[in-house]
């Protein structure tokens, strides 16, 4: 019974330390995944907002790249970090294990090497036949022949667990010097990391320093920054309230701007595919970053000014080509006095608003297909900057684009 209730016990704790190692190895995965990631954006960050040096930027964008940029290496810092506290544990885990084998090694050799001697001392077969044959009946003789049978599997198989466990001990330590290796690398890309995080906070801290000098005129240049914007999302919020309107009256149903589109059989289901594909669909762009992301929010200069955006901001590369994120309809073309001119697709009842370009390829009334090149995005030729202004909205309601776009 009590060695029944010892081989459960056993059995339990081997497999909780499996269902454990196996959560660790999911984790160190999942992090390491997330390390990637991180790693392509501040590459992505330093190619699309650093890589142009000749380009004088504002101070604010300065100060506003550089932000983007330190709260991505402090995330980096933090999930490698992690990575290694999480190989700390795996490699003293695997220590215990090793420890805990070199013992169950020890024990298991010795019991081996008593049964070799006992087996030596009665190794003729002589012997064997006289054991069997000294029996009183049959029925001793048959046991007596089982239990030659037994020892000899058992001796088998004590020498295969030595086996299994010495094979076993060597996969744990190299296991375990692979662990180490990992972790100094990490240790040191992590040491790496911090330095330049120094000095990008060094670097910050001047750029502040300048502005706080003559803050009230660079608060006034991000107020009429958002102005601007202001403007231009007052402008095709009407342009989007207006063929919602044209659309219902041609439906039959004047009155109906309030509640959104009357949707044919087609619209309906392109919107179910559209909504089907939320949190899948392409980037408008092939390579960015989004430098502004939804919603109210502080301004990085003066956070007395507040920042709303309508959608997102992306920064991209010089020559960006603009895509189409879904099947649609080219609504409307957007273009106002001192302004670049935007797009704006239907999906059904959902809309996605392209902004800030310099090139269109396309024009109202055109279906396009997902992917599909409609247009360039602007670059200010003065700072270098090109940034694509997105947006996606449900009849005139905005959305948040994050939610919608694949990994954004």
């Amino acid at each position: 019974m009590q060695n029944r209730l010892l081989k459960i016990a056993v059995l339990l704790s081997l497999f909780l330390c499996s269902l454990s190692v196996n959560s660790q190895s999911q984790k160190q995965k999942e992090l390491e995944a997330k390390r990637q990631q991180l790693q392509d954006e501040i590459e992505q960050i330093n190619t699309l907002l650093f890589a142009n040096k000749k380009k004088e930027k504002s101070i604010v964008s300065q100060v506003e790249d550089l932000n983007y940029k330190v709260s991505v290496r402090k995330n980096l810092i933090k999930v490698t970090n992690d990575q290694a506290n999480l190989l700390t544990r795996e490699i003293n885990n695997n220590q215990k294990e090793i420890s805990n084998l070199r013992e169950q090694l020890k024990v298991l050799k010795a019991d081996y090497g008593e049964m070799i001697v006992k087996s030596y001392k009665s190794r003729s077969d002589q012997s064997k036949v006289m054991f069997l044959l000294s029996s009183d009946n049959f029925k001793q003789a048959y046991k007596r022949l089982q239990y030659i049978k037994q020892y000899a599997n058992y001796q088998k198989e004590q020498g295969e667990k030595i086996k299994d466990k010495t094979q076993k001990l060597q996969e744990l330590n190299a296991s375990l010097l692979k662990q180490k290796a990992e972790k100094d690398k990490l240790v040191e890309e992590n040491r790496i990391a911090k330095n330049r995080l120094e000095e990008e906070l060094e670097e910050h801290k001047a750029l502040v320093a300048s502005i706080r000098k003559n803050l009230s005129a660079y608060s006034s240049q991000i107020k009429k920054k958002q102005q601007e914007a202001d403007r231009i999302d007052k402008e095709i919020d009407r342009l989007i309230r207006e063929a919602i309107a044209e659309s219902n009256k041609k439906a039959g149903n004047s009155n109906s701007t309030s509640s959104g589109y009357v949707l044919t059989a087609e619209a309906k289901a392109l919107a179910a595919n559209f909504e089907a594909n939320k949190g899948k669909l392409p980037w408008p762009v092939e390579r960015g970053l989004v430098k502004v992301r939804y919603g109210k929010q502080p301004s990085p200069i003066d956070n007395t000014v507040t920042i709303n955006s309508n959608g997102v901001r992306i920064a991209t590369e010089e020559g960006a080509k603009v895509r189409a994120v879904f099947d649609g309809e080219v609504t409307r073309i957007v273009v106002l006095k001192n302004a670049n001119p935007a797009i704006i697709i239907r999906h059904g009842n959902y809309f996605t608003i392209y902004k800030n370009l310099s090139k269109i390829f396309v024009k109202q009334g055109d279906k396009v297909s997902t992917k599909q090149i409609i247009g360039k995005v602007f670059t200010n030729k003065t700072n270098g900057e090109t940034i694509l202004g997105f947006g996606v909205n449900k009849n005139s309601n905005t959305e948040n684009p994050a939610n919608w776009i694949y990994k954004m």
